[in-house]
């Protein structure tokens, strides 16, 4: 069963639900690649920056699907502590990240281009994708803005499980999920147009949104 149309279509219900953080001064982050277009659509409905939040997981040197943590915008490495409480020692969980926060670096510079690197401090930071399975990559971004000083982190989504909805309410301020399926396989179920965002895309669509704020 579908629900949105579009990655567009879903940005401009959720910017109908957050309709009380316009003209806030608040912060709209996506998460590339496919949280932009969603994150486009309520940042230029809320009137806000629109700019993103990169993540990448860490995976264990010999077992690279077991996530040791993640590395976000700003160069922010956020480890999992459940992971870290089997064993694994910090320190090399920030040894093997090396990886990580050098592709972070790499696609800051194509999406954000010279632009200066991201001040959170004291803001009110809404978080968007296009939906979340897991949770892992949003809990990551979550953690990662609080670290970079956040005052108020709301993470915004069309569609995610129950069980992802309830993790994230542990970490962030406000959740705002707008579907909310008994029997969740994949995000892309809940879409009619699913196709890939590619990388000129979100790029087109932060200049884009720095255009409406220079024109407003």
């Amino acid at each position: 069963m579908t629900v949105f149309a579009d990655r567009a279509s879903a940005g401009r219900a959720l910017a109908k639900r957050l309709a009380g953080y316009a003209d806030r001064d608040v912060l709209v982050l996506g998460l590339p690649r496919g949280g932009v277009p969603v994150a486009y659509e309520v940042a230029k409905a809320l009137r806000a920056e629109l700019d993103v939040m990169i993540v990448r997981k860490v995976g264990a040197p010999f077992q690279p699907e077991l996530a040791l943590g993640a590395v976000a915008s700003g160069g922010v490495v956020v480890i999992n502590e459940e992971i870290v409480a089997l064993g694994e020692n910090e320190a090399s969980v920030r040894r093997y990240a090396q990886e990580a926060i050098r592709e972070v670096a790499s696609r800051e510079r194509k999406f954000r281009g010279d632009r200066p690197p991201l001040d959170l401090k004291d803001r009110t930071v809404i978080l968007v994708d296009d939906g979340a399975a897991t949770g892992a990559s949003m809990i990551a971004a979550v953690r990662a803005t609080r670290a970079l000083g956040a005052k108020r982190i709301i993470v915004a989504l069309p569609v995610a499980p129950e069980d992802t909805v309830a993790k994230l309410e542990r970490d962030a301020d406000e959740v705002v999920c707008l579907a909310i399926p008994e029997f969740f396989r994949a995000v892309g179920d809940w879409y009619a147009d699913f196709s890939q965002t590619e990388d000129s895309e979100v790029v087109e669509l932060l200049a884009r949104a720095r255009d409406h704020r220079r024109d407003a």
